[in-house]
């Protein structure tokens, strides 16, 4: 890992083999029934993965490549054009929950889970951090917030402060059987054609319930035991391996090239979402 003091290159743990545990993430997010009902009920047709799988996946990793990658240029336009689409994102009066996409304590949440996401998937593929490096990307990290509308002093103070956020947050965390169907059809995959989706079906459930919290996988009733944890490690433990050998540039695929997408369609004027 590049560091410079306690300046950490951020590329060292944005790693294209962390998509593996994208769909964990989304259920840790969407457990939230805040955010759950928010995207099941979402009225931005554009935006839905189940109805543009590719330009939703799109703008989802390219506001990951923003918020950790990119300029303060970049993390303004990006936060401009996401606002448009979370205005329309609110509950109505025949919602089970009370939501809006602009709440800065529901956007705390999903930032939350996508650090933890990053921490989880450092911890499986193997990579070892000094103290003073996971503190300084711990703190650098607030920008998975701030590039919305969480302003930066709600972000814990540290590790250990983010710890006690987590450990309080949970206690809101329920997954009913409508947010659960909406997932589930996330974990296996069904939202694509079948030609693409059924062959990878059982490996993405299998990486993803490796990747959830056991609370998160219970919520689920997803299962999950001793032999399938093995299974887990070995493969994270091989594919850490062979992606510590790769250079910068493949490594960080595809968040580099998403972030070159996003400055390239800022120099031409083109929709980001």
């Amino acid at each position: 890992m590049a560091t410079h003091g306690t300046e950490i290159d951020l590329r060292a743990i944005v790693n294209g083999a962390g998509l593996l545990a994208a769909g964990a993430n989304v259920i840790m997010q969407l457990a939230r029934p805040g955010v759950g009902y928010g995207v099941a009920e979402s009225r931005v047709e554009s935006g839905r993965l189940f109805d543009h799988p590719i330009k939703r996946t799109r703008t989802t990793l390219s506001y990951l490549a923003v918020a950790m990658l990119g300029s303060p240029e970049d993390k303004a336009a990006y936060r401009a054009a996401v606002t448009v689409a979370h205005r329309q994102v609110f509950s109505t009066p025949d919602s089970p929950v009370r939501y809006s996409a602009m709440d800065p304590k529901l956007q705390l949440w999903v930032a939350a889970c996508l650090y933890r996401g990053f921490e989880d998937v450092q911890t499986a593929l193997g990579g070892a951090m000094t103290e003073a490096e996971a503190a300084e990307i711990y703190r650098r990290s607030h920008t998975l917030g701030t590039t919305l509308q969480v302003r930066e002093s709600m972000w814990p103070r540290d590790r250990e402060a983010f710890q006690r956020y987590w450990d309080a947050e949970m206690t809101h965390v329920h997954i009913d059987d409508t947010v659960r169907e909406h997932l589930r059809h996330l974990v296996e995959l069904s939202y694509l054609p079948r030609a693409v989706g059924a062959p990878l079906a059982a490996f993405n459930t299998f990486v993803t319930t490796g990747f959830l919290p056991p609370e998160f996988r219970d919520q689920m009733h997803l299962r999950w035991d001793a032999r399938g944890q093995r299974r887990f490690d070995r493969l994270m433990r091989t594919i850490g391996t062979v992606s510590r050998r790769q250079p910068a540039a493949l490594r960080t695929f595809p968040f580099n090239y998403l972030l070159w997408d996003v400055r390239q369609r800022i120099r031409k004027g083109r929709p980001l979402i």
